[in-house]
């Protein structure tokens, strides 16, 4: 397939969500090597990172080892792992299906997340804005739409933009059974989950291509830090009203 879009100046950073450590074999980095493969076709530089291995502390601190009134963690992953989210256009996470929910990683991931949520970019805007974002899942049980549902709330809540079928998943038969990658599993030849894994990377692709041509989001009724020094965008006054 062709296309006239350049894609080549853009990041993508793939934040594995598994329990596994590394080099166990991740099901679900198998799913999103298919979106990697996408990215890197076209030009995209791909920066693949297993959450698991960072040494990820619990918290809503930016440094959970400085932060933190009254003491803090003895060792903190995040603020490496932050450059590199912060680096990329376009951010995938990929999680299990645990308890029919996102992996305990996942969650991690996404509160490290919001410690910066009270950040803002050169525009004043949510230090999010301007990037995009999507989500893979895996498992052997039901729960892809909720997984999703839960993961794209979260990062349209912190300043990520979704564009339209943002999320891919799989699952095999309820109960014991083939992983994705399994023998005989029919994952990876999963028409449905081929197309949505195909969708979601292109869409991803272009909404940070314009994200990015256009510089981010407008400033305009959008400033964090504005709003904050008493602007209210034309925001209806309580006290006037009838």
């Amino acid at each position: 397939m062709s296309t006239d879009t350049d894609f080549t100046d853009l990041k993508a950073c793939f934040v594995n969500c598994t329990l596994k450590p590394s080099p166990e074999l991740s099901h679900t980095q198998g799913l999103m090597d298919n979106s990697i493969a996408i990215m890197r076709e076209h030009g995209v530089e791909v920066d693949v990172v297993r959450a698991v291995d960072c040494d990820l502390a619990p918290g809503v601190y930016p440094d959970m080892r400085e932060d933190v009134p009254g003491g803090g963690q003895a060792s903190d992953g995040w603020p490496d792992l932050k450059h590199r989210i912060l680096d990329a256009d376009i951010l995938v996470i990929g999680t299990p299906i645990w308890l029919g929910d996102k992996s305990s990683v996942a969650t991690r991931v996404i509160e490290r997340l919001y410690a910066l949520s009270g950040q803002t970019n050169d525009r004043g805007q949510f230090l999010y804005y301007g990037r995009t974002a999507g989500v893979l899942v895996t498992g052997n049980e039901d729960g892809i739409k909720h997984v999703a549902m839960n993961v794209l709330y979260s990062l349209q809540h912190l300043g990520y933009t979704i564009p339209p079928n943002a999320d891919a998943g799989w699952i095999g038969p309820v109960g014991p059974g083939p992983s994705y990658l399994d023998e005989g599993s029919g994952g990876p030849e999963t028409d449905f989950t081929r197309r949505n894994t195909t969708f979601m990377t292109w869409n991803l692709m272009h909404a940070a291509r314009w994200l990015k041509d256009s510089g981010g989001y407008p400033s305009g009724g959008n400033s964090s830090e504005e709003w904050s020094d008493g602007a209210r965008f034309d925001h209806p006054n309580p006290e006037y009203r009838a």
